[in-house]
């Protein structure tokens, strides 16, 4: 047993330092699903709604904290650092989201937990059934803690703390160091919107309280129908619900010709307002050099046009689901250019480009 005790230790830590990296370089994607807990929290439980809703606005710092102390756990139980109290911590930290789990499984609510961030997608029961394997090995790791001969390690542990702390830091500042969403530099939005090959189904009839499974829908009109699964998942579009419009209708194909230069307000509530006159100044530089700039919001009709008149932009604007923005930019402001439907550059308002580096990259 104290050989899997070791393999325990080796296992748990490098998924913890995995899972926290791959969140630390996306800590707003985080943030984004810790919200929506703690929304959906609140209207479970509404004797507790104001104490979520109450989080909500703190969701950023736990989002760093949980990610960095991800990283810090799992490097100090790889190097033996006190491993009493460090086994202790991660019997919290997975008991935590454990719980987050199974009840995204049980009760179908945020179905995507984000346990490995963007990088690796997992159904809730899936995740579930992660946090159970790692609770298990975390138990065999507090039982046999005595084991581990505690090592003098501190060093370490405070170094891994300041550069999880870093590189939460530059995400926030800039954007992701390794963009892993459908709206990444290079990808082209109009091809992740159909399917790679044509999708084939699985048609679930009952009859006679038999269930019959056909891979062409049947003729039998006596047959009850029950579901239809696609086969061929990884074949379905990896975009779903990106669409554009304003008052006039759908736009979304306009957004696909020639070069677009998009400013992403996602809301009116924690915009950058200080950016703003730099991404002005480049709006009306590339205007004169065949790019189209052009404006995406979630906001409502008043408070774009009252945003545009406070700030003197004279930029056409369309509407755009608030969760497609979130995804495509992680700053507010943010800009996103695209030629013929493919990304060319993604930037955070810290990062605004010259006029002539938008126009080279759509060259």
């Amino acid at each position: 047993m104290k050989i899997l005790a070791q393999i325990s230790r080796v296992v748990v830590g490098l998924l913890f330092i995995f899972s926290g990296l791959i969140k630390l370089n996306d800590p707003v994607g985080t943030q984004y699903k810790l919200e929506e807990y703690f929304e959906v929290f609140a209207t479970d439980l509404p004797a507790f709604h104001d104490f979520f809703m109450s989080l909500v606005p703190l969701a950023l710092y736990f989002s760093v904290f949980l990610c960095t102390a991800e990283v810090v756990l799992g490097i100090a139980l790889l190097v033996g650092y006190k491993p009493r109290t460090t086994s202790w911590f991660l019997l919290a930290i997975i008991i935590f989201f454990t719980f987050l789990t199974f009840y995204s499984a049980y009760f179908n609510k945020v179905t995507d937990c984000g346990c490995f961030g963007a990088a690796i997608k997992l159904t809730p029961w899936t995740s579930f059934g992660k946090d159970i394997f790692l609770l298990i090995l975390i138990l065999i790791i507090v039982y046999y803690r005595k084991n581990f001969n505690p090592m003098p390690t501190g060093i370490i542990v405070m170094l891994s703390t300041v550069a999880s702390l870093g590189i939460a830091f530059y995400a926030l500042r800039h954007l992701p160091v390794l963009d892993l969403l459908p709206y990444r530099v290079g990808a082209s939005i109009p091809a992740q919107l159909k399917p790679s090959e044509p999708l084939r189904y699985k048609y679930i009839f009952e009859k006679d309280g038999k269930t019959q499974e056909f891979e062409q829908y049947p003729s039998d009109t006596t047959l009850v129908f029950k579901d239809m699964v696609v086969l061929n998942e990884e074949a379905k579009p990896k975009i779903t619900d990106f669409k554009v419009w304003n008052d006039e209708g759908d736009f979304t194909e306009e957004t696909f010709k020639g070069s677009k230069l998009f400013l992403i307000l996602k809301n009116f509530t924690d915009i950058n307002t200080a950016a703003l006159p730099g991404i002005s100044k480049l709006i009306n530089s590339v205007k004169s050099k065949g790019i189209q700039p052009l404006i995406l919001t979630s906001g409502s009709s008043e408070e774009i046009k009252g945003f545009l008149t406070e700030h003197q932009l004279t930029v056409p604007f369309y509407y755009v689901d608030a969760t497609v923005l979130k995804t495509i930019s992680r700053s507010n402001p943010g800009l996103w250019l695209l030629k013929d439907g493919v990304v060319k550059g993604k930037w955070h308002y810290n990062d605004t480009p010259s006029a002539e580096v938008v126009t080279d990259l759509v060259k």
